[in-house]
């Protein structure tokens, strides 16, 4: 990693959830799963104030509502632990007392209070938990500050994800080193209103739960709420960020000089797992990038490139490597913001093919090379203001379809 310098942050070479100071993590194969890694615990030394951003679906899986009782509790967290391979959604109140066991049974592993432990799970939908197995891995389960248990917790959420999702930024906050690590798990039923379908986020900051809150907030609207892989949101979605305050140094808000350092460095973090999740996309063969400039306002400029990124016929026409511009301009008419129609600019890369509505004669061999790359830019500009927004998402394959075809077996 670089030298600091206040007003630089720096993305932490093999960085991870536990490039933090006082953090552990752990992963084990409590048998839920054939022969993968099924069960995930990320611990903090001392107790952590905590935020976390949830599903928007009206439909949210035991899990979701558990956590949120926690955080809601104290703000504080010592642990979370985490499944795949059931999403522990849909299964009534026994769902929810399995929620519970898990939390209870980690939180006796650890000698803390029940409420100071979260949940999430991943995985199938209407399927009930398999509780002996999950109890024994409890147990069982060991944590440390290596690499390789970090590689093992990521790995232990994984679903149809092709590999995990990791990554950590750090700046010089007071005078101190202070570090974000997440990690990530996320390919498909994907097009979160809130989040990924998980995220976990780690911090040494010192920094009380609600203004946490506020950080993690609006770098989830400009991040994981900006990718869609399938248009679908899932009903286990959710964000959880843990503080412990172990940098040393002094308590961050929105009135200390470095509060928008610390807010930069939650959004690095955040942007980087949410371009992983939209890379990883189910059958996807390419990451595609949608930024739309010259709106009155972010959150117009964020929903148009998010209207494109998630259209069907954009993300076909990108596995294609056909430079079909008028699929781009068609999902912007769609996108229920109002703009002058008649003044768009569109860039597939550098290569203009709109100018004021206006089609513009291009090289379609040149577009059709561009189109072959593994990372596709597409711009749009309104010149209607100044503000801009991004949105990430993949293209649509064949294998996309194999997959959800047979999700379940």
């Amino acid at each position: 990693m670089n030298t600091l310098t206040k007003s630089n942050i720096q993305k932490v070479v093999n960085g991870n959830l536990l490039s933090a100071i006082g953090f552990k993590a752990g992963g084990f194969h409590a048998g839920l799963r054939y022969n993968k890694k099924d069960l995930g615990i990320i611990v903090s030394d001392v107790e952590a104030n905590a935020a976390a951003v949830y599903t928007q679906s009206l439909v949210q899986a035991a899990p979701i509502k558990v956590t949120k009782e926690s955080i809601g509790k104290s703000g504080k967290m010592k642990a979370v632990i985490v499944n795949s391979a059931c999403a522990n959604a849909c299964t009534g109140e026994q769902g929810l007392l399995d929620a519970y066991e898990m939390r209870n049974e980690t939180a006796k592993k650890l000698g803390v209070e029940n409420h100071l432990v979260a949940v999430a799970s991943t995985g199938v939908i209407g399927e009930y938990m398999k509780m002996d197995k999950i109890k024994k891995g409890i147990e069982a389960i060991t944590f440390s500050t290596s690499a390789e248990d970090a590689n093992a917790f990521e790995t232990s959420i994984l679903t149809t994800d092709t590999g995990v999702k990791n990554c950590a930024y750090s700046a010089e906050i007071d005078g101190k080193v202070v570090t974000v690590g997440g990690a990530a798990k996320g390919s498909g039923m994907i097009h979160p209103n809130m989040a990924t379908m998980l995220g976990f986020l780690t911090t040494d900051a010192a920094i009380s739960s609600s203004n946490l809150q506020l950080a993690l907030s609006q770098a989830v609207d400009a991040t994981f709420n900006q990718i869609t892989v399938d248009g679908d949101t899932s009903t286990n979605d959710m964000v959880i960020v843990m503080a412990n305050g172990m940098s040393g140094t002094e308590e961050l808000s929105p009135v200390h000089p470095e509060w928008v350092t610390f807010v930069e460095l939650v959004r690095s973090a955040s942007e980087d797992l949410a371009k992983k999740i939209a890379k990883d996309g189910e059958g996807a063969t390419k990451l595609i990038e949608v930024t739309v400039e010259g709106m009155p306002t972010k959150e117009n400029a964020r929903a148009i490139a998010k209207t494109i990124v998630g259209s069907s016929l954009v993300k076909t026409a990108i596995y294609g490597a056909d430079a079909n511009w008028g699929r781009i301009i068609a999902a912007m008419g769609r996108s229920g913001i109002s703009f002058n129609p008649n003044e768009v600019d569109i860039y597939l890369g550098d290569i203009l093919m709109l100018k004021n509505s206006n089609p513009v004669s291009f090289s379609e061999e040149a577009a059709k090379l561009y189109l072959e790359n593994a990372n596709i830019c597409i711009k749009a500009v309104l010149n209607e203001g100044e503000e801009k927004g991004t949105a990430w998402g993949c293209d649509l394959t064949y294998d996309y379809v194999k997959i959800n075809a047979s999700y379940r077996t």
